[in-house]
């Protein structure tokens, strides 16, 4: 009578068969089957549900200027983005991260009215979030597929006044396009670490060049963890990555010590020439081994 008034569910029957079993290895079950049904998700089949609780948990916290950045850039529905929903809003992953962006970005210089030159743009989201809340002339240099993708977005998401100031320079035609142009600000956000270490160096000459500040948001170093992807891609293009950018050390990206000790040399890998400033440099949210930094030429 006991047993059945206090009886397993048909699931738990189940859990207790197959996963919750009387030989469960104590030394390794809380990173296995038994877990996953006791207290973890397990993170090989959950990672959508992972990727939204990460990013309702963030746009829960977001202040109220940076919601209000949010609101000011209307159409991110454009792609059909993974999305939460919070204080009415629909929240990508893309725009939290632009906004916080755009936030360390304003904290240090004056972006309206600047001339801004981003290098590699992806789909261009960080161009439609600067445009949507500043006013300024937006420039894109990137590889051809790349910036055929960000010109469709753009055109899509943009109003006609905000198109007419952005333009597309494709990567052929960098040094003509540009030999007669400053700039303001130059961007680069997740791209100099897949990079040729000679093309970042270039790059870092254009700005020094042709730009009065530089802001960087990229990855301190490399990883080697085949748990964190399972390597997906195959051995060759782990290959690859680990040849690409100016910080390659392989690192554990979920060390803080070890993070922070590689920030210190990410700030100097991306000083565009000794006659530049960092003024401002830390943490990018949401990734742990990301950093951020804004430099300024200082003569």
């Amino acid at each position: 009578m006991t047993a059945t008034k206090y009886g397993a569910s048909d699931l738990w029957t189940y859990n207790n068969d197959t996963r919750v079993t009387p030989d469960v290895d104590l030394t390794t079950f809380k990173a296995g089957p038994a877990n996953y049904k006791l207290a973890l998700w397990d993170p090989g089949t959950n990672g959508m549900r992972y990727l939204k609780s990460l990013l309702y948990v963030l746009a829960d916290r977001l202040s109220p200027e940076n919601r209000e950045r949010l609101r000011r850039i209307r159409n991110r529905d454009v792609g059909g983005p993974i999305t939460v929903r919070s204080a009415g809003d629909e929240v990508c992953m893309d725009y939290l991260q632009a906004v916080h962006e755009l936030e360390f970005m304003a904290s240090v210089v004056h972006l309206d009215g600047t001339r801004v030159l981003e290098i590699g743009a992806g789909y261009g989201r960080t161009c439609h979030a600067m445009l949507s809340n500043h006013d300024v002339e937006y420039w894109i240099v990137d590889l051809d597929n790349a910036l055929s993708l960000a010109r469709r977005y753009l055109h899509a998401v943009l109003d006609d006044d905000q198109l007419a100031r952005v333009r597309f320079v494709p990567v052929s035609e960098v040094d003509e396009a540009l030999t007669d142009e400053r700039f303001g600000l130059c961007v680069n956000i997740d791209s100099f670490a897949e990079m040729p270490p000679d093309t970042v160096r270039n790059y870092l000459e254009l700005a020094d060049a042709r730009c009065d500040a530089l802001y960087v948001n990229n990855p301190v170093g490399k990883y080697l963890d085949p748990s964190l992807d399972n390597h997906v891609q195959g051995a060759e293009v782990v290959a690859y990555a680990l040849r690409t950018g100016l910080l390659r050390e392989v690192i554990d990206v979920y060390d803080s010590e070890a993070v922070a000790t590689r920030a210190k040399s990410f700030v100097e890998a991306y000083r565009p020439g000794a006659g530049w400033a960092c003024l401002r440099h830390g943490a990018a949210t949401p990734w742990s081994y990301y950093w951020q930094a804004m430099y300024e030429r200082a003569v």
